[in-house]
């Protein structure tokens, strides 16, 4: 019993959270539509022009538009709404059964009809059969993104791994023949240069497994109260190394009380991570990193400032896309898989914040994580 009304209590909140949008120019069949969808959160208007305003500042799950409105008809709201979202759901009611409505409707991709006068049963009905069309729909989308994301991600892997473990499989092949003399100069410095790949093959490992931690963990932010400031150390903490191995300071200015926040941990440590890994690989030898912040009413501000080789003005809009890469050498070699900075934006994002990037080559590049305090 207490499992069935759990089940009940759980529709009832997702039928809660549905949207829908009622467009007519009547405000009797708009109150009618609004009553007869009880459950559902209701947006009205009365023409095409203040429907397009609605979805503009509001995501809406399923558009019930009338076709005769002055101003903008139906077909043209629904035109325009599946020029800019193929996936919006639209139901047109009409009072007209002629043939052409319904055929230019059809082949605008109308999603339902619903004829006048209304009938109870036959809208809630629709617009049920419509939602769940709709979910079927995303969820096929979401499934056709993750296959190719998994096909994008497994031949950048296999990219990435096969030019150390082929100079590493070569070195070991030629040892078991007996090739190479250990006392011979040019046998150690291709010793080292092994060397130099098995770290760096341990290194994508490692990267690996951090990656897939963090990005399979789906749906909203895991939330808990953190020090933003302590947590920010910790990660600084945790790249001095790497970057002391590489003739790099790394320093951090943080000072004053950082108020605890709601934040999921696992996502706000791997931008962090992320963001500073990228500074101290693009800076070279001698130069600094360092982590400053600041703290207002309404948010609170990381800043990563590197003395590297900054980023050109054409690069700038491709630094948060998926698997780009900054390659300053021409090498076509970029250590990393890519993803860093899109999941930062990503993450960042889930927890209603930004990031800003500012960069100008030879000078650094400054990025600045802000984070809403509530």
């Amino acid at each position: 019993m207490q499992l069935e009304i759990g089940e009940e209590l759980r529709l009832q909140q997702e039928t809660d959270e549905r949207c829908i949008l009622v467009v007519d120019d009547e405000a009797v069949i708009r109150d009618l539509c609004t009553r007869i969808l009880k459950g559902y959160r209701i947006f009205q208007a009365a023409d095409g022009d203040e429907a397009l305003a609605i979805l503009a500042r509001h995501p809406v799950d399923v558009i019930l538009t009338d076709v005769m409105m002055p101003h903008m008809s139906g077909l043209e709201l629904l035109h325009s709404v599946k020029e800019k979202s193929p996936n919006q759901a639209v139901v047109i009611m009409t009072g007209y059964a002629d043939k052409e409505t319904i055929l230019r409707a059809l082949k605008a991709d109308a999603d339902d009809f619903i004829s006048k006068p209304i009938n109870l049963l036959e809208l809630k009905t629709t617009i049920d059969r419509v939602l769940e069309k709709k979910i079927l729909k995303e969820e096929l989308l979401h499934l056709k993104r993750s296959d190719r994301l998994k096909s994008d991600f497994l031949g950048l892997i296999s990219h990435k791994l096969k030019t150390p473990v082929t100079a590493i499989s070569l070195f070991i092949q030629n040892l078991a023949r007996g090739i190479g003399d250990p006392d011979d100069p040019a046998f150690q410095s291709t010793l080292s240069l092994i060397l130099e790949e098995s770290d760096y093959l341990t290194y994508l490992i490692q990267d690996l497994l951090y990656y897939s931690e963090a990005i399979l963990q789906e749906g909203p932010p895991q939330l808990s109260m953190i020090n933003l400031r302590n947590l920010a150390e910790s990660v600084l903490a945790s790249s001095r190394d790497a970057a002391a191995a590489q003739g790099i300071t790394v320093t951090s200015s943080l000072q004053g009380e950082y108020p605890s926040m709601e934040l999921d941990r696992q996502r706000i440590d791997f931008a962090l991570k992320a963001v500073l890994d990228n500074a101290v690989k693009f800076t070279p030898e001698g130069g600094t990193v360092s982590l400053s912040g600041e703290v207002s009413t309404d948010s609170v501000q990381l800043i990563i400032r590197d003395t590297g080789r900054g980023i050109l003005p054409a690069e700038l809009p491709k630094i948060f896309e998926k698997f780009y890469q900054i390659d300053p050498g021409n090498t076509g070699q970029v250590r990393g898989f890519g993803l860093g900075l899109f999941y930062t934006r990503e993450f960042i994002q889930s927890h209603g914040g930004r990031i800003h990037l500012e960069s100008e080559p030879g000078r650094g590049t400054t990025v600045t994580l802000v984070l809403p305090r509530q």
